[in-house]
């Protein structure tokens, strides 16, 4: 076992001094301080060089390079010359890259506090930077469209069909869970009210146009932008962030056509029929409330959907979904094409494809509640 540090002094004449270094010099045997050199230089008569032997010095780590660093900052305010060709090669060289830069002290205190003005023109110039982007996206997603509709647009059909098999199949069960429980928390909420006046009969008009006209369209565009659009977002993140978007780009390929036009043709298609799927499934919910809990038979409550859901309530709910789709589409692919080369950056812009969509889907559907309003459909 090596013993533990040790310092000694010599003093071959009066102005030179030398430090013996002896013993393992690490961090977990303890180090001396090295107050002790300090004391020896304000002895009589003053010391003019100082110099190192380390004939008997054992292991060694960052504890010798502490305490040789410590002996370099009392050595600044006075004039003693320093010989370091006696320590280890290793400690001089790593003495010689520390002393190299300089320490920077008060970093903060420099900094400038950004006035509110300069924080609000910021935040305006990003916002009509990232407006412009998305105008020009948005453009150029329109420009794939026509391609496609002209049978010009390069892609891969089985790149297609594997997406639509990802959007639609595999997104069942958690849109039929959803929609189950929307479809029978809306029956149960409208069935306290209705019972005050015995009006029960009318959940089903309540839960069939709710579930038609917005619910189904909203819930499952909103469900797809939190499983499809961030998976769109952090697939094209990952190829931007290992270049393979500026691979297609060299090879004169349009990512455009090749990786955004699929996902927003998927979400089309399939849309439209997870909105369907939905509302049936929305329905389904209510009528198990009413006839477990309202004492409603099957063929009434049946009966009572039928006539109060036309045709236009479900072709403008159709009609919102394939809307709702192109957003999801774009938003998921806009913020993967504009992530960052890095983890974290693939992260973030996942979750702000899911943020942008839900917000365009609200935006939307507000706007579609207008229309209808002002057209009376």
């Amino acid at each position: 076992m090596a013993s533990q540090a040790q310092l000694s002094f010599d003093r071959p004449d009066n102005r030179t001094l030398i430090v013996r270094l002896a013993g393992s010099w690490r961090v977990a045997d303890g180090v001396p301080s090295p107050s002790a050199v300090q004391d020896e230089l304000e002895s009589d008569p003053p010391v003019e060089c100082i110099r190192f032997d380390t004939q008997n010095l054992g292991a060694w780590d960052t504890g010798l390079l502490i305490f040789l660093r410590k002996l370099q900052d009392g050595f600044a305010n006075r004039q003693v010359e320093v010989d370091a060709g006696g320590l280890p090669e290793g400690a001089g060289r790593l003495l010689n890259l520390a002393a190299a830069v300089p320490e920077k002290k008060d970093t903060g205190k420099g900094a400038k506090r950004t006035s509110f003005l300069a924080m609000v023109g910021g935040e305006v110039i990003t916002a009509v930077a990232s407006t412009a982007e998305m105008v020009r996206f948005i453009g150029e997603a329109t420009i794939a469209l026509g391609a496609f509709l002209r049978g010009r647009a390069s892609y891969r059909r089985s790149e297609l069909m594997l997406i639509i098999q990802e959007c639609g199949a595999q997104a069942l069960p958690i849109v039929s869970l959803i929609s189950f429980l929307v479809g029978l928390i809306l029956a149960f909420v409208g069935a306290v009210q209705l019972m005050q006046f015995g009006a029960q009969i009318y959940v089903a008009d309540l839960v069939g146009i709710a579930m038609v006209r917005e619910m189904g369209a909203m819930m499952a565009a909103i469900i797809m932008a939190g499983r499809t659009g961030a998976a769109f977002a952090a697939q094209l993140g990952t190829m931007t962030v290992n270049e393979e978007i500026d691979a297609l780009k060299t090879l004169g390929i349009s990512p455009m056509e090749f990786l955004v036009l699929p996902r927003m043709l998927a979400l089309i298609l399939m849309m439209p029929l997870l909105c369907l799927y939905a509302d049936l499934v929305g329905m389904l919910g209510g009528l198990l409330v009413g006839v477990g809990m309202l004492d409603i038979t099957f063929v009434e409550y049946f009966n009572q959907t039928v006539g109060a859901v036309d045709l236009n309530d479900i072709a403008l709910g159709v009609v919102k979904s394939a809307v709702f789709g192109v957003l999801v589409a774009l938003s998921g692919c806009l913020r993967g094409m504009q992530s960052g080369r890095s983890a974290s950056a693939v992260g973030v812009a996942a979750t702000s494809a899911v943020v942008t969509a839900i917000v365009f889907i609200i935006v939307t559907d507000a706007i579609f509640a207008v229309v209808t309003n002002i057209i009376g459909v």
